[in-house]
């Protein structure tokens, strides 16, 4: 038993002396090929660098002849020198030729603007000027259209038709007693007292819409005023002074006082005289001047 247990011991041992020494192998190669990459690298270097020198003194010994045998040639470097000046002198005087076109031709387009400008100027100074023009006259034709508007709006002034008293006044909110009828009525208009065939004349200017013969008032002349206003005249003899649509001045004559009114035929003779404002019934003795 003790002698195998020996035999297996060195058995081991001369196993793991034969992997250390494979280790140890190994470990030995790649430390020496690591020191010859290091030592071709250093010498590489040291090549390089020694090639750059000699370039570098090539270069120097090649431009330090370069420029002793320019040195040595004075003419060409005066000739160069002096074509060298002159050219800078002209580029100079070019320069200010070039810089003293550039102020002229600013000058002349500041002028050309200044004049454009002006003109421009003028141009809607004139034209500022006509639409003032335009408008004040436009103004003044709206005045005067005004002002024909406020002649045709203008209340027109009535004046009686015949001299005489009223013998029955306007009623229309209370009653007055007729005569012929024998009762209270009311009364649109007023009854002023005149001889048979006084002349009537238009209380106002205006166009003639009507002439007929009424069933109460008798023969009546309608008269149509500005302003919405309307006179009749009613109970008269004749109507043959005036026409339908006849445009008839204040003043004129129309017809004369008669007696054909049947509602107030046995009144005095007069002529029954109405004012109308827009349809409605008026006073006539609040207008009448």
């Amino acid at each position: 038993m003790r002698s195998d247990r020996r035999r297996d011991r060195r058995r081991k041992f001369a196993e793991g002396e034969e992997k250390g020494f494979g280790l140890k192998n190994t470990l030995y190669i790649a430390g020496t090929i690591l020191a010859l990459g290091i030592i071709a690298f250093f010498v590489t270097v040291i090549v390089y660098n020694n090639s750059l020198d000699k370039l570098y003194s090539d270069l120097e010994t090649q431009e330090i002849g370069e420029v002793t045998e320019n040195t040595g040639n004075e003419n060409i470097l005066e000739e160069a020198s002096a074509t060298l000046g002159k050219t800078v002198d002209e580029m100079i005087n070019e320069t200010t030729e070039i810089s003293a076109e550039n102020e002229e031709v600013q000058e002349t387009v500041v002028k050309e603007d200044t004049s454009n400008t002006e003109t421009v100027k003028e141009t809607n100074t004139e034209e500022k000027n006509e639409e003032t023009k335009s408008e004040e006259t436009k103004n003044e034709e709206v005045k005067e259209e005004t002002k024909e508007n406020v002649e045709e709006v203008k209340e027109p002034s009535f004046s009686a038709p015949v001299e005489g008293e009223v013998q029955k006044e306007y009623a229309v909110d209370k009653l007055v007693y007729s005569e012929t009828l024998k009762e209270w009525v009311t009364h649109t208009g007023i009854d002023i007292k005149a001889e048979k065939t006084t002349v009537v004349k238009a209380a106002e200017e205006g166009t003639v819409t009507a002439i007929k013969n009424d069933p109460r008032y008798g023969i009546t002349v309608i008269i149509e005023h500005s302003g919405g206003y309307e006179t009749r005249y009613a109970n008269l003899l004749t109507a043959e002074f005036v026409t339908v649509g006849e445009k008839v001045t204040k003043g004129q004559t129309i017809g004369t006082v008669g007696d054909t009114g049947a509602f107030e035929i046995l009144d005095e003779p007069h002529l029954h005289f109405e004012l109308l404002k827009d349809g409605e019934y008026q006073d006539p003795t609040s207008i009448i001047k």
